[in-house]
């Protein structure tokens, strides 16, 4: 009688130390899993900055600055072209920040303009996704329209050329660093809090990426 029990208890025991093994072994894969997400996360916004930053818009800056400003020696009228052109450059920004993309049921992709009843496609409105609502304005479009804007500032009024167009006196250790921190904490906001967009600009071959699925 007392072996039997005495082997019960050691069945018991062994049955808990398995429960207790397949629990840890459990735990430690959801943390593996968890941990490879955010990396995998972390690593594919890395890799879309060069589409979620202003990129063109600070090249297209960058070729025709020193053409509108005559490298700096402005007169009235080079003001007010530089002026008109850092503000079509912003606008263009939050244009395309708010820009998106589906296909329909025959695989055509459509571009269009984000609204808050939905998107506005360039064809008038006519063609609309199956669900019109994944498509409309939020407050995170607002968000990434603003870190693009920034960016964009940031690095067009410390340009040297504008700087000499209007007559403005920075140092240059501010000129050299502040573009670079900008540009650092902006990059860091677009990895952790990525755009789900898929507007002009965005590559064909990543349209099908899982990270940036709405389903």
């Amino acid at each position: 009688m007392n072996n039997s029990l005495q082997q019960n208890l050691i069945e018991n025991v062994d049955q808990e130390d398995e429960i207790k093994n397949l629990r840890t072994i459990v735990d430690e894969d959801v943390a593996d899993s968890n941990f490879i997400y955010i990396l995998n996360t972390i690593l594919s916004g890395t890799a879309r900055l060069n589409v979620l930053l202003p990129t063109a818009t600070i090249l297209a800056f960058t070729i025709f600055a020193p053409l509108v400003t005559n490298d700096g020696k402005c007169k009235s009228l080079e003001r007010w072209l530089m002026g008109s052109f850092l503000a079509f450059l912003a606008a263009s920004c939050v244009f395309f920040s708010f820009t998106d993309s589906f296909r329909t049921a025959t695989g055509r992709l459509h571009y269009g303009v984000a609204t808050i009843k939905g998107i506005w496609t360039f064809n008038g409105g006519k063609t609309k996704p199956c669900v019109p609502s994944d498509y409309r304005l939020r407050c995170s479009d607002m968000f990434h329209a603003s870190l693009s804007l920034i960016a964009f500032l940031t690095f067009a009024t410390s340009h040297s050329d504008v700087l000499d167009c209007y007559h403005l006196v920075v140092p240059r250790k501010v000129t050299n660093s502040v573009p670079l921190v900008v540009g650092f904490v902006v990059s860091f906001l677009f990895v952790m809090f990525p755009s789900r967009r898929r507007g002009i600009g965005y590559p064909f071959l990543l349209q099908s990426d899982a990270l940036y699925q709405r389903y």
